[in-house]
């Protein structure tokens, strides 16, 4: 019983510059919750992407991911991957990317400090919906799997849009660790956000 007192931080940003036969991308991503004064979520992403474009419908890429959290059970983890990807579908309205790679993945312990290095598979799939005119939902997969552990985050999203610049966004998101330290409890963690986007 009584009031309880939340305040959240959520910041995201997307760039992407595209030539003839490269496109490059740049995410990052912020997130801090705090529950009467008492801190219980602080998470970063970094990722930055370059795809070489072999046709319409196909590229190869190079992407390294950062990915501190400081209430999770690794922090950091850190990957680099090479792979192919293709643009599996596109419509007027309806568009799906998927990607396959391989690379090297470095993941600490957050409270025991252990260092784990190895070899692992990246899938990626990026679906994405012009519901309505003025709505649009999102959809993102990333599957990084190796020998100790698998890494999965889904993104989802449905904007609207107010102005040309403006939309809201409802947005959930899923994050699973396979395995994690024997002093953690959950492999799951989900975060629910309302943002308000800028569309440069």
């Amino acid at each position: 019983t009584g009031n309880t007192e939340s305040t959240a931080l959520n910041m995201n940003l997307n760039f992407a510059y595209n030539t003839e036969n490269w496109r490059h991308r740049f995410l990052a991503t912020a997130l801090m919750t705090s529950e009467d004064g008492t801190q219980d979520n602080e998470r970063y992403t970094a990722e930055f992407q370059s795809d070489r474009h072999l046709n319409e419908k196909s590229w190869i890429f190079g992407v390294f991911r950062w990915d501190a959290d400081k209430f999770g059970s690794y922090d950091p983890q850190m990957s680099l991957t090479a792979g192919y990807g293709r643009l599996l579908m596109k419509s007027e309205r309806h568009e799906m990317k998927g990607e396959i790679g391989a690379g090297y993945k470095k993941l600490e312990e957050r409270i025991s400090g252990l260092e784990t290095s190895e070899a692992i598979v990246r899938i990626l799939l990026e679906d994405s919906w012009q519901v309505f005119k003025t709505t649009k939902w999102d959809n993102r997969l990333l599957i990084e799997t190796g020998s100790s552990n698998t890494f999965t985050q889904f993104d989802t999203g449905l904007a609207v849009s107010m102005t040309e610049k403006f939309a809201v966004k409802l947005g959930w998101q899923m994050r699973n660790n396979t395995k994690i330290p024997p002093e953690d409890e959950h492999n799951t963690d989900t975060v629910t956000s309302i943002n308000l986007v800028y569309n440069f």
